[in-house]
């Protein structure tokens, strides 16, 4: 069931994407307010990561989980009533917040749920649901919108009710938190990276920025860049798109276990680098299936460079550290997501469309190329350093197990 969860909410955070050309032809928005209006959601997402992010240790996982779903279930009622850009823009923070709340407490129960035998299935489970959620969502919203013009009409009400449904499911499931006292101090936001993290944290940067980046080129434009770049009208193609990036998402970071972390993040560095040149090739090309072709080599890259970059930092890092490290890996993540994005909706209205794209494309190249190079020269992790042989670690959201 909290795959289950995990996979909806997801698939609900990537649903909007293909709709946002139907959107901009419906109330004439702008490429700018389109990125910005994808960027809330991150703002969103990112404050409940930082404050309530820790909340089910104290209340427990399911009277948070339900509080999730049910905000969730407030974020797609708003999608599906909405009547221009506010309403989007509402809809869109509330589900970063609902999204935010309920990421790691399900990432946290899957753990606290597996098998004493088979402790890497929790985190596995989070690492697949997700990307496949993501992947669904766009995938079916994008077939959608090919045979329908009001496809918001037919995919809200339908999620609207799943959460309600998930919602009242969760309360039969066991808790697996005891409740404990509740303060202002458990809202803090805690980021911090101790000394002897901070140069394989720093070190990791480059990568977590450039698989990131390509999520939000993805998220953000790759529906405005099929349709006006690429000359596809077919209103499935941008929704399709994404589907790929992330199905090849979670098959790198399934793949990226089978190496040690260091070796992973070359893997999935050279991969972004050569997706990169693909994408830059395709704008340049006008070519759907090159996009396409770039679209899974870029993903497999971001599976194989998230997952390689977070055991290379868990392994640096004290037991005492790990949430407020990872925060602040998450911290930059969804900065890259968003503000990578929105700087090329800024920049499209006046250099156009075709000319952001290649300018996105070779930040993530360059980026991506800095951190195969510094991966190449760095050496492999033993044994006794590659967080992969631990107990948690064994996928890209295993460090998420606090929230």
């Amino acid at each position: 069931m909290l795959v289950c969860v995990t996979v909806v909410m997801m698939a609900t955070a990537s649903a909007p994407s293909p709709i946002y050309p139907l959107y901009q032809e419906r109330w004439g928005l702008s490429v700018t307010m389109l990125t910005v209006i994808f960027a809330v959601y991150v703002v969103g997402l990112l404050s409940a990561l930082l404050t309530v992010g820790s909340l089910s240790d104290h209340l427990g996982r399911r009277p948070v989980l339900v509080a999730a779903l049910l905000m969730a279930a407030a974020s797609t009622a708003i999608f599906w009533t909405a009547d221009g850009v506010v309403s989007l823009m509402i809809a869109r923070i509330v589900q970063g917040i609902a999204t935010g709340t309920a990421t790691g407490c399900l990432a946290a129960a899957l753990v606290e749920l597996s098998p004493e035998r088979r402790p890497h299935l929790g985190p596995t489970m989070t690492v697949v649901g997700t990307s496949f959620g993501m992947a669904t969502g766009a995938g079916v919203v994008g077939l959608l919108v090919q045979s329908t013009s009001r496809p918001d009409a037919y995919v809200f009400p339908v999620l609207t009710l799943t959460f309600i449904v998930l919602a009242a499911v969760i309360l039969t499931i066991p808790e697996t938190r005891a409740p404990r006292a509740v303060g202002p101090a458990s809202l803090r936001p805690m980021v911090r990276v101790p000394r002897e993290a901070r140069p394989e944290f720093f070190a990791s940067v480059p990568a977590l920025v450039a698989g990131w980046s390509v999520t939000g080129l993805f998220l953000a434009l790759t529906p405005s860049l099929v349709s006006n770049v690429l000359q596809v009208r077919s209103g499935a193609a941008g929704g399709i798109s994404i589907a790929a990036l992330f199905l090849a998402n979670s098959v790198g970071g399934s793949w990226s276990v089978r190496h040690t972390a260091r070796l992973a993040t070359w893997l999935g560095a050279v991969l972004l680098t050569l997706g990169a040149s693909g994408l830059a090739v395709a704008i340049a090309a006008a070519s759907p299936a090159i996009y396409m072709g770039g679209s899974v080599v870029a993903g497999l890259g971001v599976g194989l460079t998230f997952n390689g970059s977070l055991r290379a930092i868990s392994a640096v890092t004290p037991a005492k550290s790990r949430s407020e490290v990872f925060s602040a890996v998450y911290v930059i993540s969804y900065a890259a997501l968003s503000l990578p994005a929105l700087a090329a909706g800024l920049a499209a209205p006046a250099w156009g469309l075709e000319t952001t794209g290649y300018l996105y494309v070779g930040f993530v190249g360059a980026l991506s190329l800095g951190a195969a190079l510094h991966a190449g020269r760095s050496r492999t992790h033993g044994p006794a350093g590659d967080p992969m042989r631990t107990r948690w670690d064994s996928g890209p959201h295993s460090e998420r197990i606090r929230c």
